[in-house]
């Protein structure tokens, strides 16, 4: 009998990539991370362990350019005075939170990664991991939400808006912490739980337990902190393309009335209209937004209140990856793309080429000032958005 298996093995193709279906994540896992690993990781086909070691290059890279990108940000902060101003505060304190998310978890995920997938770090390690990731990606949803409601106010009410002082600038960043760590401390005293991923390499929400304690927790959050939060900013960034649509129609009936193409210097008329821009970078901060925090959601939602038999490792790990992923796109969309970041990038790092519009506006003059009378201007109006 055995030589008739032995035969009857000989005789298949040789496949590296192909694991029995047998081969669960729970018989993958180290009998020391077993005891706290979810049980429903125990019908789920393990992935090849190769694959760990390309999570850990795609963690490794999505890491550096965070960090790199946050640190330019908070280095030309800390460098040109003229740019502290109360809404740049939100920036920074925007910057922070991604840079302190890719700090605390990105060399546990990488070394879990590299050494074959399994975690490191026992369960008070998960734990702490994964109430990092929850504290610095709630703070991060939170100042998005603050940074649009700023944008909004200043720009759709113009010199009928509040400025932004920088004593609310303040007050705006201790609510974001302070609501962030309300909502990441919950699974630690008792409200949801936090679990470690199917890839074995992180630690998260947990979004498979399906007791009511769970299902509540996944359900609030996903509230108060995806759909309320994409609603805000949604409805700010179609307010504010709408008034910039107003103001550039108002502009083009004036003109009409004084029989003239324009009341844009030719470099204006040839740059591409305000209207064009602003909806561009709308479209791109909502996309992007919905793109980090919706198959957090979805996931989570699914495991919890649907088929938990569709979770897999892969689908598992996608999330906690896009959620990672904004951390590096956030400081070019909201600070290096614009003009005076960029003036000022190209002092600090001028082995970075950047290349700069030449402006007769003062150099280093505070981008994102959040005061009435820097808002009447479109060309403003689109550099905040």
């Amino acid at each position: 009998m055995e030589t008739n298996v032995t035969a009857m093995a000989q005789q298949q193709p040789f496949n590296p990539w192909a694991i029995p279906d047998s081969f669960t994540v729970y018989h993958f896992a180290p009998e020391e991370i077993r005891s706290f690993l979810h049980p429903h990781w125990q019908t789920q086909k393990a992935p090849h362990p190769m694959v760990y070691y390309l999570f850990g290059i795609l963690y490794l890279v999505i890491g550096t350019v965070a960090v790199g990108g946050n640190y330019m940000v908070l280095r030309i902060l800390g460098s040109f005075p003229s740019l502290r101003t109360p809404a740049n505060m939100l920036v920074m304190n925007l910057a922070v939170s991604d840079f302190l998310l890719m700090i605390t978890l990105l060399p546990e995920a990488c070394y879990n990664f590299f050494l074959g997938g399994p975690w490191q770090f026992g369960d008070l390690g998960c734990q702490i991991h994964a109430f990092c990731g929850a504290l610095c990606g709630y703070s991060q949803i939170t100042t998005l939400v603050l940074i649009s409601y700023d944008r909004y106010n200043v720009i759709v009410k113009g010199f009928n808006a509040a400025p932004l002082t920088f004593g609310k600038a303040s007050a705006m960043i201790v609510f974001s912490w302070m609501y962030a760590l309300g909502w990441s401390v919950c699974p630690l005293v008792g409200w949801g739980y936090y679990a470690m991923d199917g890839m074995l390499g992180t630690c998260s929400f947990d979004g498979l337990t399906t007791n009511m304690n769970n299902k509540s927790h996944i359900l609030a959050s996903t509230m108060f902190l995806y759909v309320i939060p994409i609603i805000v900013i949604v409805g700010c960034y179609y307010f504010i393309v709408k008034a910039v649509f107003h103001h550039e129609d108002e502009l083009r009936q004036q003109a009409k009335k004084m029989n003239v193409t324009s009341l844009r210097s030719n470099s204006d008329q040839q740059a591409v209209s305000a209207e064009i821009r602003i909806a561009k970078v709308a479209i791109i901060n909502v996309t992007l937004w919905i793109i980090a925090w919706t198959p957090f959601a979805v996931v989570c939602m699914l495991g919890t209140w649907g088929d938990t038999s569709k979770i897999t490792p892969y689908i598992c790990e996608l999330p906690v990856i896009l959620a990672k992923t904004s951390c590096a796109y956030n400081p070019v969309i909201y600070a290096l793309s614009h003009p005076k970041y960029r003036e000022c990038l190209k002092e600090l790092f001028p082995w970075l080429c950047i290349v700069v519009e030449t402006k007769k506006s003062s150099k280093h003059g505070g981008d994102n000032q959040s005061t009435g009378s820097t808002r009447t201007e479109v060309s403003s109006a689109t550099t905040q958005a």
